[in-house]
């Protein structure tokens, strides 16, 4: 049992703090280390070939470190490198992030979904298996989204260019979509830009289904930590500066 071992949370950069959010509001006796990549940000434009090198050279660090389980709060990292990361460290517990389609599609049977995402993630495999899984039980359309992770990474996210590059990617959909999954974990910082442009649509993200799914995996293994435990968050950056890690603040204190 590693019931006292730290909980690793993985991102490309700052979206896997939105997850981290779940994680803790689900488990808030576990401690948490979240390291974000910020200076290779964002994953969802690179090639398969530096994703898999970037994910699988910090996730390393972190195994090392001695962490009982590994979230991987990227849905492009999940979707290039989850599965090889689980055959390179079969003794550690790998937990994925994918879009909420799941969740959307049994919300609104029928209705029509908007699936937001980065273009890697969109192209994969991965993400094409999912959406057959529900496209005969609602119409989902799917729209890359190339420069919103980049944006975001840089903060000030009331300012009007995110505004306006929300936009342009889903501006086209106001009025013709019940529901918006985000299949990248930084969009949920831009909720209410994407709101002001879309309306009062539903939101899907996988934070929760993440956090509870991990619940469920550390419970079966009897590494949950004890109830007198006290929880803690420690955050790590490869753009080890003040500045960043006043964002990585900041978004985890967000009222979202």
């Amino acid at each position: 049992m590693r019931e006292n071992g730290n909980i690793a949370v993985f991102d490309s950069g700052v979206g896997g703090i939105s997850v981290l959010r779940a994680l803790v509001e689900e488990l808030p006796h576990e401690r948490f280390l979240y390291f974000g990549d910020s200076a290779n940000a964002p994953y969802g434009e690179k090639s398969e070939a530096q994703i898999l090198r970037l994910t699988h050279g910090h996730v390393e660090g972190l195994v090392d470190h001695g962490a009982k389980a590994v979230v991987i709060a990227c849905n492009t990292a999940t979707s290039v490198a989850g599965a090889s990361l689980r055959e390179a460290y079969p003794d550690t517990l790998f937990i994925g992030v994918e879009p909420a389609l799941k969740p959307a599609a049994e919300a609104y049977p029928g209705g029509s979904i908007l699936v937001m995402a980065t273009p890697v993630t969109l192209a994969l495999d991965k993400y094409h298996d999912l959406a057959r899984t529900f496209d005969e039980t609602c119409s989902i359309h799917a729209v890359a989204c190339p420069k919103l992770a980049g944006r975001i990474e840089r903060g000030k996210l009331d300012a009007p260019d995110v505004r306006d590059l929300v936009e342009d990617y889903v501006g086209p959909y106001r009025g013709k979509v019940d529901a918006v999954v985000l299949g990248c974990t930084h969009y949920p910082f831009i909720a209410p830009a994407i709101r002001r442009v879309l309306g009062d649509v539903e939101l899907f993200d996988g934070g929760a289904g993440t956090a509870r799914h991990l619940r469920r995996r550390l419970a079966s293994a009897n590494e949950l930590a004890p109830d007198t435990e006290t929880g803690a968050v420690e955050f790590l950056s490869s753009l080890d500066t003040p500045e960043e890690y006043a964002l990585y603040d900041e978004l985890f204190s967000m009222d979202l």
